[in-house]
């Protein structure tokens, strides 16, 4: 018989009493921040299937009184151009991970496996860089671009991907555990600095990069003020600044509706979470960067 695991309560000692009020204490306490997480989903969700007489009147119902109203939905896919805005963020979640790979992955590469001069100085700069306060480069960054001619493209907001000091440091913590001993046989193949980033690093490192773009989809998916800010045109709007703009600003739309987009909006990072929580988890485990 394969003996079993023991965990943090034994058989034995989960037969005692005050370990096993403990217990239903804990897994309560569980099932209430569960509960607390799923009911703005499911309110939004539900609020978008009633009429909107019955969505403002109080006290408010959980579910449909006054029969499903399915076609809410046909009403708020129409309302905006979801696809256009869809497509948007994802040209910046491509052009963010592009340029993560790209920048940030030869920087880290460059910083963990190549002899670069002051290596412990620059790292602690970057590393010094995530004390400010993002708010405090804004207004530097919108001169910047301005005087690069950037405004209103989505260099505006490819080109501020490369200078995330996080993920730089996240990538160098995961390379510093490939064995050296690949590149530097690789060296003596004859195989150029680019060859091995491009043929050894980036293969080994697709977890990272995976963890990566789960964060970045996340930001591009999430973010509306920086766009709003350098993008002039409605239509470059990612699909939070469109939300923001066009749904949460509106001045003559029903509440139902305003429900019903809302639910197209959150459903995709819900089911994105669910396919990939894995790495999700591997990122945050991953987020302890050495010193």
């Amino acid at each position: 018989m394969k003996p079993l695991d023991r965990g943090i309560l034994s058989p034995h000692d989960f037969k005692r009493r005050p370990n096993q009020i403990g217990y239903g204490i804990m897994v309560l306490v569980i099932i209430a921040m569960v509960l607390s997480m799923l009911y703005p989903i499911l309110i939004t969700l539900f609020n978008g299937l009633k009429a909107n007489v019955e969505v403002n009147t109080f006290p408010p119902h959980f579910l449909p009184q006054d029969g499903w109203h399915f076609e809410n939905y046909k009403r708020a896919w129409k309302f905006i151009e979801l696809p256009l805005f869809f497509r948007n963020t994802m040209f910046i979640f491509l052009g963010n991970m592009a340029v993560t790979i790209g920048v940030l992955g030869l920087a880290a590469f460059s910083l963990s496996k190549l002899n670069v001069p002051r290596k412990k100085l620059v790292q602690f700069f970057f590393m010094m860089t995530l004390f400010i306060p993002p708010t405090t480069y804004i207004i530097p960054n919108f001169l910047n671009l301005k005087d690069l001619s950037l405004l209103n493209t989505f260099y505006a907001l490819w080109l501020p991907a490369g200078a995330n000091a996080f993920f730089l440091l996240l990538l160098k913590n995961f390379f510093d555990d490939l064995h050296f001993e690949m590149f530097e046989a690789a060296r003596i193949d004859g195989a150029s600095e680019w060859r091995t980033y491009t043929q050894i690093a980036v293969p080994l490192s697709l977890p990272i990069f995976s963890t990566l773009a789960i964060f970045v989809f996340s930001a591009a998916w999430n973010d509306w003020f920086w766009p709003m800010l350098v993008m002039h045109s409605n239509e470059k709007y990612p699909l939070a600044t469109a939300i923001y703009k066009y749904v949460i600003g509106a001045q003559r739309l029903d509440v139902n509706i305003r429900f019903a987009i809302l639910t197209f909006v959150m459903l995709p990072p819900i089911f994105i979470f669910l396919l990939f929580q894995k790495y999700i988890m591997r990122g945050l485990h991953l987020g302890g960067v050495k010193g």
